[in-house]
């Protein structure tokens, strides 16, 4: 009988030995159940081709050529990705529904041996679960804030205090995007969907009971949007503040973006797109910082004419919820270290209040 999971916690502690997805490569790659490794009863292109014969020709021929691709194809994962399970191997098959695709793959794999499950509903009884804790229903977590300018090396900050026990959610990491303009980093952002399975899975890992810190964003990063259940809980969230002195700020940015400073033309362009906000010879100026290699000075002007005002504005529209304010004096090593302690400490008073 296929298993049912009625939570998303049960999905994430399912005990099997491996979580398949079986669904085309476009599908797995849209969104999948965390952990699954896709082995496709059928790729892309012979999924849209089995579905047009179903369509437009015939559902028994369509059967029947699907089946002999699935065939194929499975016995290329046995001689392959499979070839070294043992006997004992327990793995669990889902495909969209949790029809045929899984059904037929699970069958093959079960005749061998192995002891073989599917989901019931498959992936979408995975993405309804998802999308009531991300969209539908109030996160049950108390939020916290890591709020604070541009260069407060916030991000950083939420990885040291995590080291220190404390429960933390990472946006800009599991949106692989640092939330700004310049934000965008090597690997493509996940498609939203795919976002929403991350941000689920994190949340239900972590203790509601206990405060939880993410980063002050705004509700899109990249071009991601953050999904309303977490938007929701993140603008009723007290915060605690990080206060740098702007100079540095600047030096923490350039250390930061050393990634996007060494790509001279994707930064040039990057800059170009700040024209509308800064005219034309605002922005030129920084390209001969830029040009120049002065990167702490760009960081520095781009921050007191761009950044930091619309900090300002955006702050002054807000209903004021600072726990705190942690000054720090300097974003060495050492500095955060001390930050991240008294964060650590900050929180730990809240919880046990």
């Amino acid at each position: 009988m296929p298993v049912r999971f009625d939570t998303l916690a049960s999905f994430l502690d399912h005990g099997f030995d491996t979580v398949i997805d079986v669904r085309s490569p476009a599908e797995y790659a849209e969104d999948h159940i965390p952990g699954a490794i896709s082995l496709p009863a059928m790729s892309n292109a012979e999924r849209a081709r089995v579905g047009t014969i179903y369509t437009q020709e015939s559902p028994f021929r369509a059967r029947k050529i699907g089946a002999a691709i699935v065939a194929r194809n499975v016995a290329a994962h046995l001689e392959g990705p499979l070839a070294e399970m043992e006997g004992g191997w327990r793995p669990l098959v889902y495909c969209w529904r949790g029809g045929q695709r899984s059904g037929s793959v699970a069958t093959i794999l079960s005749q061998i041996g192995w002891r073989t499950e599917t989901v019931e509903g498959g992936y979408r009884s995975y993405r309804r679960l998802v999308a009531a804790t991300m969209h539908d229903t109030a996160l049950p977590h108390r939020l916290i804030l890591l709020d604070g300018n541009t260069g407060t090396a916030k991000t950083e900050l939420l990885h040291r205090v995590a080291a220190r026990g404390v429960q933390v959610v990472d946006l800009e990491g599991l949106a692989r995007h640092r939330g700004s303009l310049f934000g965008a980093v090597a690997a493509p952002q996940p498609a939203q969907k795919a976002f929403e399975s991350a941000l689920a899975a994190a949340f239900a890992r972590l203790d509601p009971a206990r405060p939880v810190l993410v980063e002050a964003e705004s509700s899109k990063i990249g071009e991601l949007l953050v999904p309303p259940s977490v938007w929701a809980a993140m603008r009723a969230a007290p915060a605690l503040r990080i206060a740098a002195p702007l100079e540095a700020r600047a030096r923490y940015l350039a250390r930061a973006y050393a990634d996007l400073t060494a790509e001279p033309d994707a930064l040039a362009a990057t800059l170009d797109q700040l024209i509308p906000f800064q005219g034309r010879e605002t922005v030129a100026g920084w390209q001969a910082l830029a040009a120049a290699g002065e990167h702490v000075t760009l960081a520095d002007q781009l921050m007191q004419q761009h950044y930091d005002p619309r900090y300002a504005k955006w702050r002054a529209r807000q209903e004021s919820r600072d726990l705190a304010e942690i000054a720090v004096p300097d974003l060495t090593d050492r500095d955060l270290e001390v930050a991240a302690d008294r964060i650590a400490e900050t929180l730990a008073a809240r919880s046990a209040a």
